[in-house]
């Protein structure tokens, strides 16, 4: 899909998304509690993968964003006999 294709496709869910807000204080109550278990979901997801994403950035990269070699994975090896 070119990066055209992937604006016009965003720009559509905006558009779709903004005709619903707009339309919600008619909805019915089954509509607006739907929508509202959607949109938690969708939020829940992204602060969860910003947490993912920050927390392994901090694990490897430490605040500077210089690699910190305490944090080098150790290579196990089979006992000795």
């Amino acid at each position: 899909m070119s990066s055209e294709g992937f604006l016009k496709e965003v720009q559509a869910i905006g558009e779709k998304f903004l005709l619903k807000l707009q339309k919600l204080p008619k909805a019915e109550p089954v509509e607006i509690v739907s929508f509202s278990v959607v949109l938690l979901f969708i939020v829940t997801v992204l602060v969860l993968m910003i947490i993912a994403c920050s927390c392994c950035c901090y694990s490897c990269c430490g605040c500077d964003g210089h690699p910190d070699p305490s944090h080098r994975k150790s290579q196990v090896r089979p006992a000795a006999r």
